[in-house]
């Protein structure tokens, strides 16, 4: 079977470099970010040492431009083959990403302020939202990957 009719009949990635799926491997490094800026974040409402509201900051901005990176390239594999957007996986972890995503992008705009208010309260608290939605996404990613064989190779 040739690699285009393959394509048609399986949820391969689109998005891709040397066939390997690139939102993949764009993830961890919003990820990192995310959760790194909320550690930072209570480091900082803890020790109120203004070096941890600095980290927050470059974090959110490092997780948001990677994390729009990643969407880009899962947008691309979502819209790109309907099979992939059949799986039932698919939607809720689109949904759940995008959120994330809009609560660290509102983050980082929260996080320019000066230190004390860029973190407490609510810079803390979007922090903790987003980096409590991305187990369940990343569990759904896994499930896209894992059980309906989303980018994996046969």
């Amino acid at each position: 079977m040739s690699d285009v009719s393959s394509r048609a009949i399986r949820p391969v990635a689109t998005a891709e470099v040397a066939g390997q799926p690139i939102h993949p491997m764009l993830v961890p490094i919003p990820i990192a970010c995310f959760v790194g800026a909320l550690l930072t974040d209570i480091a900082y409402v803890v020790s109120a040492e203004i070096m941890w509201a600095d980290f927050s900051a470059w974090l959110l901005v490092v997780g948001v431009i990677f994390g729009l990176l990643a969407a880009a390239a899962g947008l691309i594999d979502f819209l790109g083959n309907r099979l992939v957007r059949s799986q039932a996986p698919a939607w809720p972890h689109l949904i759940g990403n995008a959120i994330a995503l809009v609560l660290a992008i509102f983050n980082a705009a929260i996080h320019t302020r000066d230190a004390w208010t860029s973190v407490w309260p609510l810079g803390l608290v979007l922090s903790a939202l987003t980096v409590l939605i991305l187990p369940i996404t990343g569990w759904l990613g896994w499930a896209l990957v894992y059980r309906h064989g989303v980018g994996v190779a046969r």
